[in-house]
This record gives structure tokens, C-alpha cells and sequence, in this order.
């Protein structure tokens, strides 16, 4: 039996584009997919699994860096950018918010081909975080940034849902005070304790039944934190 064909979605607004990407992607022997704006192109890259994204970042609703930035928050999909932005400092900041390629429009089918076999030979294979988690009662849709606990959606702040985005990566294992303030709050808070002994209180009244007696939320004394799975 043979391999299943490669399945790229396009997240692209202007539909000429789309189109010559779709036949030369088809003609090629990959799966082409289509969103037309980023809101539809983050729920097909939770629902369908493409093997890598082409984004654009001059999308209608949303700029494709941030994009970019939302799918690695639980995805290591492969992402080339295409865009006619052609400046150095564009260039980095999508690279930096993780997309893997960059392609300055007009471009050439041939040299898009190229990329997107070299990014899905270097895919990494370690293991997909799935967009939903759930322990218990706590569910995190990571795709649309929502959070449960018994069905009941709790809202948090962007702080308060980046520390836990963090320790959800990591469920079930450690993450030091030090790995959470640099992640979080940047590399000058690394000794900043308070911040988080302030934010994971926050955390815990809006998640544990019994903040006093955590069942998700652990403190390991001196080290860090872990969310019990």
C-alpha cells in the first residue's frame, strides 16, 4: 500500500494565489486544503492534522505571525511563509514567532516545491501535543484558547493562560520557577518568585475545587511547579 500523499493547507486570502498553489501543490503529489482567512485556517490545522501550513501574513482578520505564534503554542507542524513583505525585520520576526521558511511573493512553484520537501524532511518526529488536554474536571482547548473545568469555561488572563499553557506542555513533569519566569515574563525575571507564587494563587481559585488542597496545581518546594495528570 502505497504512502498517503502529503496533506498541505493553504491559509492564503487572495484566491488567484490560492488557486496556483492548489494546482501546482495537486500536480505534485500533495494533498492541498484551503483556508481563506486565519480563523478558519487555525480551526482546519486543529481539526485536519496537515502535514505543513503555507501562510500568508497580510491575512483579513488576523496578521499570520500571530498565526504562527498560536499554532506553536501546541503544534510543531512545519509552516513556510509567503509574503511580500520583504524586509530583513519581517523575516525574522516570522521565523522567530516559528514558522520554518520564509518566501518573499512573487515566487516561483519550483522553489516553493524545493522548501516544502525540505521542511517536511526535517519535521520533527516527536510525539504532536493534541490541541485539547484534559485531567479530571480541566479541560484546554489550545486551538481557541479556552479553558473548562466541569464542563463551565473559566476565564483567564493572558498571563494566567500562559503559565498554564506551560505547565500543560509539560503535564505530568516539573518545570522549574526559573524555566516558567524566562518563558513567561522574559530572561530578566528569573529570580522574580513572587510573580508566580501571585499568578499560580490566581490559577488555582479559578481551577481547583479546593485551592488550599490543589488537585492539578502541585508545588514542589524550592523547584517549581507540575501539573498532576
Amino acid at each position: 500500500m502505497s504512502e498517503p500523499s502529503p496533506r498541505v493547507l493553504i491559509i492564503e486570502d487572495e484566491p488567484e494565489i490560492r488557486r496556483f498553489i492548489r494546482v501546482s501543490l495537486a500536480e505534485h503529489g500533495f494533498t492541498p486544503l484551503e483556508a481563506v482567512n486565519a480563523a478558519e485556517g487555525l480551526k482546519l490545522t486543529a481539526e485536519a492534522s496537515p502535514d505543513l501550513l503555507i501562510l500568508d501574513l497580510g491575512l483579513p482578520d488576523m496578521d499570520g505571525t500571530e498565526v504562527a505564534r498560536r499554532v506553536r503554542e501546541w503544534s510543531s507542524v512545519p509552516i513556510i511563509v509567503l509574503s511580500v513583505r520583504d524586509r530583513e525585520s519581517d523575516k525574522v520576526q516570522a521565523l522567530d514567532l516559528g514558522a520554518d521558511d520564509y518566501l518573499t511573493k512573487p515566487f516561483g512553484v519550483l522553489e516553493l516545491l524545493a522548501r516544502l520537501r525540505v521542511a517536511l524532511r526535517k519535521r520533527s518526529q516527536t510525539r504532536e501535543t493534541k490541541p485539547i488536554f484534559t485531567a479530571g474536571k480541566l479541560r484546554v482547548d489550545m486551538s481557541k484558547r479556552l479553558v473548562f473545568v466541569d464542563d463551565r469555561q473559566v476565564h483567564l488572563t493572558p498571563i494566567e493562560y500562559k503559565l498554564l499553557l506551560e505547565l500543560v506542555k509539560n503535564a505530568g513533569g516539573l518545570v522549574t520557577q526559573q524555566t516558567l519566569l524566562r518563558n513567561i515574563w522574559g530572561p530578566g525575571y528569573a529570580k522574580e518568585g513572587h510573580y508566580l507564587r501571585v499568578y499560580m494563587a490566581n490559577l488555582r481559585k479559578k481551577l481547583e475545587d479546593d485551592p488550599a488542597q490543589p488537585r492539578y496545581l502541585i508545588t514542589e518546594p524550592g523547584v517549581g511547579y507540575r501539573l498532576r495528570v
